[in-house]
């Protein structure tokens, strides 16, 4: 196929094969950008099944825009070859970040949030992907997750999310699973939820059982469930416990344990009701683990939840219109009882000042704020502002860096009220001249300290 066009693809190299069809390096010649070209085998070509799953592939991933979703651009057909034109991600599997050791606790908890962001989009338009694993997540570089191949992926009536199937002796249904594998049941077998083990009905919760298997062996290096042979690994998924990731791995905070418990559970009904709502959990762990605080309903959660009424506003902006509703309430309160005085004058006044310094420093803490997280990365030497724009400098780069950074520039944007979001980039190994011309230069906003004095921007 090197070398072939098909329509307006040409192949350029060959990136791999899955379980559903070749995947390609090709070139829209039409509108010049790389894509991945995955094309389905022509022997498979006159199995009707096939031909259908892996349409329906095309259907599924179509369906969903999401930025942690690869984008499928084309979907065709040319002299009995069936290909699908999509997305051409660069960048490293979850597979490969593991075995590196690339990414640290912070950095697992954010690549399984996007995915589960994802997953929860695909999930709102009736799509299970059902081959969630690490092989099927990649990071790009500049640290963001994306989710691949919707090969196995199950269209859902959105009105009926299904139900389980008639089951008889599961054992010996697992056994046959186990012996034949092929066409008795879809998915990887070390990251099969219990349901799809046994050959049952599936709906999204199997995805999110999946996506915790990912959770833990980023958490651990280690597989939860991987026995030695086929049938001990799908005996395992289905009846045992896993071994907890605080044993595993030494000062995990046990919000972690607890997030990969609930994804993890036999039941389908005892976990996540929601990627959505896995992904808030995980955003929550993720801010405790940082702040050294532990609490049963984070603050922030309280609030939104008090000015629920105000509809779909940027969390953002809850507090402060709460607040400016209460002082509303306040001043409504003293002229209707006509105890306007010096005393609330001075009072009013005060309050203005202080709401307005807020706001005009708010850019500056917000920067502050953003170089005080990503200044506990060791590899971080420097972070400057100018404008909208931020420059993060570091003596070396790993999925880690642009995963924790990017993460932390996006919870920036949206605490911003109003104006242009701020945009970052991250610099590798910069020259020491550069650096130290950079330094001498006003907007830094963080230098370590073993490379120079920190200097107020």
């Amino acid at each position: 196929m090197i070398g072939r066009t098909l329509k307006h693809y040409q192949i350029e190299a060959d990136l791999g094969k899955g379980g559903m069809g070749v995947v390609y390096r090709a070139r829209d010649t039409r509108l010049g950008r790389p894509v991945a070209l995955k094309v389905l085998p022509r022997e498979w070509s006159e199995d009707a099944e096939r031909r259908r799953r892996f349409m329906t592939e095309a259907r599924a991933a179509c369906a969903v825009n999401h930025p942690a979703i690869a984008s499928v651009y084309d979907v065709d057909e040319v002299d009995d070859v069936v290909f699908i034109a999509m997305e051409l991600v660069e960048g490293k599997t979850v597979r490969a970040l593991i075995k590196a050791r690339e990414l640290d606790l912070l950095g697992a908890l954010e690549v399984t949030a996007q995915v589960a962001e994802g997953l929860a989009k695909a999930h709102e338009a009736g799509i299970v992907h059902r081959d969630i694993k690490a092989d099927n997540i990649m990071v790009t570089p500049d640290g963001h997750a994306k989710i691949l191949d919707f090969g196995l992926a199950k269209l859902l009536d959105t009105t009926d999310p299904g139900t389980q199937a008639p089951t008889g002796d599961d054992l010996s249904h697992m056994e046959t699973i186990a012996k034949t594998q092929v066409g008795m049941v879809m998915g990887t077998l070390r990251y099969m939820s219990p349901e799809q083990a046994r050959g049952q009905a599936v709906d999204h919760r199997s995805d999110i059982f999946s996506l915790g298997v990912v959770l833990y062996e980023m958490v651990t290096f280690q597989l939860p469930f991987a026995g030695a042979t086929a049938l001990d690994t799908l005996h395992a998924i289905a009846f045992e416990e896993t071994r907890p990731v605080t044993q595993v791995r030494a000062n995990v905070h046990p919000g972690v344990q607890r997030v990969i418990t609930r994804c993890l559970r036999k039941r389908p009904a005892d976990r996540y009701p929601s990627a959505r709502d896995l992904a808030h959990d995980l955003r929550g762990v993720a801010k405790e683990i940082e702040s050294g605080v532990s609490t049963q309903v984070p603050l922030r959660d309280r609030l939104e939840q008090a000015f629920a009424g105000l509809g779909d506003l940027p969390g953002g902006w809850k507090v402060p219109i709460g607040a400016a509703l209460l002082l509303m309430a306040f001043a409504g309160y003293a002229i209707a009882t006509d105890r306007i005085d010096f005393p609330f004058l001075i009072f009013m006044g005060i309050a203005g000042a202080f709401t307005y310094r807020r706001f005009r420093n708010r850019d500056r803490r917000l920067v502050r704020w953003f170089a005080g997280k990503v200044g506990k990365l060791p590899e971080i030497q420097l972070v400057t502002w100018h404008g909208r724009e931020i420059t993060v400098v570091a003596h070396k780069t790993v999925a880690r860096t642009y995963v924790r950074v990017h993460a932390q520039v996006d919870t920036l944007n949206s605490k911003l009220f109003y104006g242009e979001p701020f945009k970052v980039s991250v610099r590798e190994a910069v020259a020491e001249d550069e650096l130290k011309t950079m330094m001498s230069q006003p907007g830094i906003v963080y230098v370590r300290d073993d490379d120079a004095p920190k200097k107020k921007a």
